[in-house]
């Protein structure tokens, strides 16, 4: 399995064309998932994040029927949909963007582009913000970076369940 995490700056005027067209050039058994990168605390954190939604369909735990879905599950560390959404899920307007591209063709590349500004910057995490949006507090930094604590809440989820 062939995953790749790329950055972009995109401009969304309809966050469900842009879904529509996604879809449209995605061929059979390729995966592209678009997600808030300003919600991201790294590679890592999206790595883990998709791991775990591959796995939890390999274990038959997947919470989502979708596994675009399940990795916006799992890299929001939530169970539910809606709440994953709110975190991860594209907004309409200037945004930042984490695609998770899983046995894409090159030219899966070559769309993205031609929709958006390639730019890996945006995936370097912006402390503040994700302590607001994961409820992180200066507490549990004592203890840990940021990108960890998300990915154990992350592992949590399999913990939990």
């Amino acid at each position: 399995m062939e995953i790749k995490i790329l950055g972009f700056k995109g401009n969304i005027l309809s966050v469900d064309q842009t879904l529509a067209k996604i879809n449209n050039f995605r061929n059979d058994g390729e995966v592209i998932q678009l997600l808030d990168a300003d919600s991201i605390a790294g590679l890592k954190h999206v790595k883990h994040g998709v791991n775990q939604a591959i796995l939890a369909f390999n274990r038959e735990e997947n919470l989502a029927n979708d596994l675009s879905v399940e990795i916006c599950l799992r890299c929001s560390a939530q169970r539910q949909i809606s709440k994953a959404f709110k975190i991860l899920g594209l907004k309409e307007g200037k945004m930042n963007l984490c695609a998770i591209l899983i046995n894409c063709s090159n030219d899966r590349y070559d769309d993205l582009n031609s929709m958006f500004d390639r730019d890996d910057d945006v995936l370097i995490a912006d402390k503040s913000k994700l302590m607001k949006i994961y409820g992180i507090n200066k507490k549990e930094l004592e203890n840990s970076n940021i990108e960890n604590i998300i990915i154990d809440r992350i592992t949590k989820l399999i913990v939990d369940y």
